[in-house]
């Protein structure tokens, strides 16, 4: 009799671990790859309305990524690391909650302690500019018309006093 309940008590036990390793794993997983391909991710600012295909998306994407490895070239490796760090502390601020995405508090400050020499500056307005061109030729006339007016309500937008 005791033999039959020590049986019972062991194939209980054994049978909770084994759904309560099931119940942690389904609740810690990440969703599956099919699952994040289904939801779409929404571009942001004004990019969202332009209408953009997937060709003028990886022709765009391209040309940031030149210009961001000119921009890195431009710089010292000590402005480098000044550069890394304060993109650390972004994330970590993110990941502890303190801020979300796409705030950009303090990021002009970040550029300022990176004390660029005016030829640094002058080469940077230049490979911004040429980033500039290049993606309007990637844009329709239609496309380049509707970021035009975005900027020019953004423009208008900072220049406003906050109304709080």
């Amino acid at each position: 009799m005791k033999l039959k309940t020590l049986s019972l008590i062991a194939g209980a036990i054994a049978l909770s671990l084994t759904t309560t390793s099931f119940a942690v794993v389904a609740q810690t997983a990440s969703p599956s790859p099919l699952l994040l391909a289904q939801t779409p991710q929404k571009p942001k600012g004004p990019w969202a309305e332009l209408g953009l295909t997937d060709t003028q998306k990886s022709q765009i994407q391209a040309i940031r990524r030149d210009s961001r490895t000119k921009f890195e070239a431009v710089l010292t490796p000590e402005q480098k690391a000044k550069l890394e760090a304060a993109k650390q502390a972004r994330q970590a601020e993110r990941q502890a909650g303190q801020r979300q995405p796409g705030q950009h508090r303090g990021g002009r400050k970040n550029f300022a302690d990176l004390n660029l020499t005016e030829a640094q500056k002058t080469q940077m307005r230049q490979i911004r500019e040429s980033e500039k061109q290049q993606i309007q030729a990637v844009l329709t006339p239609e496309q380049q018309q509707k970021l035009e007016q975005f900027h020019q309500n953004f423009k208008q937008r900072r220049q406003q006093p906050n109304s709080q």
